[in-house]
């Protein structure tokens, strides 16, 4: 199935192909504040136009680089190296158009203590 998304005000987009059946909750400092609803796949499956709008946000082991939009705020994804080594995105799905993201299973993730 393919997908589409963007921050509030529009100036970021995102499209991709897959099969968005289940998302994560981490509660860590962030997430928890945020809100956001994380799907996960390989960065280069995931195209995003408006990429010079996104700015980026560390903290901790500055690994999870937390992309959101410098205008509206809102956090389309965050992309990190997998343990294999790989890039991946943790697509909020929250941001997606046209999804029913309270028919997905969400899965806690102990981010806190991670």
């Amino acid at each position: 199935m393919k997908y589409r998304g963007s921050c509030h005000c529009g100036k970021v987009t995102l499209e991709f192909e897959g099969n968005v059946d289940n998302a994560v909750s981490c509660n860590c400092s962030i997430c928890s504040k945020r809100g956001s609803l994380l799907w996960f796949t390989a960065r280069a499956a995931v195209q995003v136009k408006g990429e010079e709008e996104l700015a980026t946000y560390t903290f901790n082991k500055h690994k999870i680089k937390h992309r959101f939009c410098k205008t509206c705020g809102v956090l389309p994804y965050g992309e990190a190296l997998d343990p294999q080594g790989n890039l991946g995105v943790a697509v909020n799905i929250r941001v997606l158009d046209d999804f029913d993201f309270t028919k997905v299973p969400v899965h806690p993730y102990d981010g806190k203590s991670a």
